[in-house]
């Protein structure tokens, strides 16, 4: 007998990639860093990763903050730092300084992406990366009797420009600054930038960089804007950059950005694992859904097949043919996940004698134990309610009390509609529960 050889795990991740590296080609993306991810000891892998993604052909946006540098300058020259509302107010003594901060920290990223020595992630990378005055701006103003002074917001992004040039192989490096028609510079919020040019480029992603973990540690791993609505009115104590985060996201969904991530930039590697796996690193925020529950319908048949295949083979499910499947597909429903079909389920009704099975609950073994198994239970009982059933009924062999749990009772065989006693399959012995709806 052969032994059966094991996949290098390396081989399993690339092949499981594949999918997004196909599905991300040609798309565009606008990733936000803040002047702390500049200043860190990881940036360089980071930085790594950014030309990993320019070499996979996703159009690049690079959008980056300057505080931290800022502070240091300003207080080397003893300049005072004045702050309303958590909006720095940059008069004409701190913007010297800015300027300074945002020229060198675009030096210090070119100056990264520029590497390629042999033996490193970038060796023959060659990423060319383009800067210019490509966000338009206008004054802050006065509000509340204080003057913002050179403090800005975007009035426009030049996306025409940016798109050619992206079109062109270029990745576009936007620093946390603004031009004026009149000539003038003004400091604006990076996560304002980002979220301006994500929206006017009708990129695919906006992701933001943030610093800790303090979102995604006890919230799901995709958010509706609705969701995030709601957190950010029951989190008053949320730290401020995180919600500014927020609010940028829920207006990028808003005005048309497909998805929005954010992710931890402490943690190695988030950003690839974010793009290249199904279940990410960070958060995704969207104004749609990543996994819905929803009726199943012919293109579903393959991905059912091959849910359900490995429970077939353990002998646990009756085999289906694809033939049989494609007869029967308007009696599933499927939960899919960011295109993957993770659990389905099937009603098959008895209208005559006001009674339905319930059939094919499966949840992928990736996906047990997260509730997904009770929704798709719910959803079908609620079909059979709709359909004027007054009871459900399972045949299984290994899930009893699972359902014994969720108010099904063990009956007869007799118990069942006439039609399927005559089909029962006394070889399986499987058990019959029934509940009442």
């Amino acid at each position: 007998m052969s032994k059966k050889s094991t996949i290098n795990p390396h081989i399993k991740w690339f092949r499981d990639a594949a999918p997004y590296i196909n599905a991300h080609r040609g798309c565009t993306f606008v990733i936000k860093i803040g002047g702390e991810a500049v200043a860190d000891s990881n940036f360089a892998e980071f930085i790594d990763d950014i030309a990993l993604l320019n070499s996979l052909g996703i159009k690049l946006v690079l959008v980056h903050g300057a505080r931290p540098q800022i502070e240091q300058l300003l207080n080397q020259h003893n300049v005072e730092s004045n702050y309303v509302a958590g909006v720095r107010v940059t008069d004409a003594d701190a913007l010297p300084y800015v300027l300074q901060a945002c020229g060198a920290l675009r030096t210090a990223i070119e100056a990264q992406l520029s590497r390629g020595l042999v033996n490193t992630p970038m060796a023959g990378s060659q990423v060319k990366i383009v800067s210019g005055n490509f966000v338009i701006a206008k004054p802050v103003g006065i509000r509340n009797g204080v003057d913002f002074c050179h403090t800005g917001t975007v009035r426009r992004v030049e996306h025409a420009a940016i798109k050619a040039l992206l079109d062109a192989g270029n990745m576009v490096l936007l620093p946390s600054l603004g031009y004026s028609s009149t000539g003038e510079i003004f400091n604006l919020h990076a996560e304002e930038i980002a979220t301006a040019a994500a929206t006017a480029l009708n990129a695919d992603k906006l992701i933001f960089m943030i610093d800790g973990t303090e979102l995604y540690e006890d919230q799901p791993r995709d958010l509706h804007t609705a969701d995030v609505e709601i957190l950010l009115k029951d989190n008053a104590s949320l730290p401020e950059p995180l919600r500014y985060d927020l609010e940028s996201a829920i207006q990028a969904c808003h005005q048309g950005v497909k998805r929005v991530h954010l992710i931890n930039r402490s943690k190695r590697g988030a950003l690839l694992q974010e793009l290249f796996t199904r279940d990410g690193a960070g958060t995704l925020i969207t104004a749609g859904r990543y996994e819905h529950l929803r009726q199943a319908d012919i293109a579903d048949v393959g991905g059912i097949l091959q849910l359900i295949a490995p429970l077939e083979k353990d002998g646990i499910l009756v085999r289906r043919s694809r033939e049989q499947l494609e007869l029967e597909i308007n009696n599933f429903i499927v939960d899919e996940r960011d295109g993957m079909i993770v659990g389905c389920a099937a009603l098959y009704p008895y209208p005559d004698e006001h009674i339905g099975e319930l059939a094919c609950l499966v949840i992928h073994a990736d996906y047990t134990g997260q509730s997904r198994g009770e929704e798709l239970l719910l959803m079908i009982e609620n079909q059979a309610t709709r359909l004027g059933l007054k009871k459900l009924f399972v045949l299984t062999t290994q899930t009893l009390h699972w359902f014994r749990e969720r108010g099904y009772e063990p009956v007869e065989i007799k118990a069942l509609p006439v039609k399927k006693q005559q089909l029962y399959n006394y070889q399986r012995n499987s058990k019959v529960l029934v509940k009442a709806l």
